[in-house]
Order: structure tokens, then sequence, then C-alpha cells
């Protein structure tokens, strides 16, 4: 039988509250326990004395006899200076998924090329305007007229 310390829940809908329990692994998460050797309160604030209450002594007891505590218990355990946890390292956890590498990868070529065709339009502008003025053309209105007076004679 492996024993396992983990957390029972109890309390009402939306009201959580924990009991610290010894537990045959194969039973169910609130089901049947050996015995009951803690409390967990997660709505008191963190810092209070009565978010976790440990009965050290049984604790030990178990742990000694092959008990295993779960993460969160583990969490407690190392707290309240029972039994060591080791920092977990998961480089990938705070990496991005390769969807979004892509999504971030698309914006900046996009970013890059509208950049890319602001200056060019800037460069555009600036040769024009440092650009002689075309030669201006005669009106074409000074022919017409001429043309018009030989008809009213």
């Amino acid at each position: 039988m492996s024993l396992k310390i983990r957390l029972s829940r109890a309390g009402a809908k939306k009201r959580p509250y924990y009991r610290i329990v010894i537990a045959d692994s194969k039973s169910p998460r609130d089901g049947r326990y050996i015995e009951r050797v803690g409390t967990y309160d997660p709505l008191v604030p963190k810092g209070s004395t009565e978010r976790v209450k440990l009965v050290e002594e049984r604790i030990k007891h178990w742990l000694s006899h092959g008990a295993q505590p779960t993460d969160r218990v583990l969490r407690f355990l190392d707290v309240a200076g029972i039994q060591k946890r080791d920092a977990r390292m998961n480089p990938n956890k705070g990496q991005p998924g390769t969807k979004r590498l892509e999504r971030e990868e698309a914006k900046k070529t996009a970013a890059e090329e509208k950049a890319k065709a602001a200056d060019e339009a800037k460069k555009a502008a600036a040769e024009a305007a440092a650009a002689p003025p075309p030669p201006a053309e005669e009106p074409a209105a000074e022919p017409e007229a001429e043309a018009e007076q030989p008809a009213s004679e």
C-alpha cells in the first residue's frame, strides 16, 4: 500500500477548505483516508498562521513510514521546515508557443516593410522637392485668341 500525504477538499461551493490527510494512493481525492494531519484554508490571507495548520509529529511519523507528499503539500512542509522541496527547473515553461512566435515574426516583418515603404516615400518626396521644376509650357489660350480674331474680320 503506497501512502500519500495530500489535500482532501471540503467546504461549500466556491468556498474551498482542505484537509491534509494520509491516504492510500488508490483511494479517491475526497474519499477514505487513514488520518487527518492538518488543514489548509486558501481563503485566509497568506501571512496568517490560520492558513495552514500541521500536526508535525504525525507528519514526521508518516514520512518515516514511506508516505509521499504531493507537490502542494510538499510546499507546505518546506515552509514548515519538515521536508526540503527542490526547486523545479523547466526552461521551456515560460517560452511562447510556435504559433505565437510565427505571429510575432509576421508582425515584425510587416512593420519592417511598412518602415521601408515610408523611407522610400520620404526619399521620393525629397527628390521631387530637390529637383528643378519642369519648364512651364506657354498657355494654349493665346493661340486660340489669335485664331478667333481672323474669324471676326
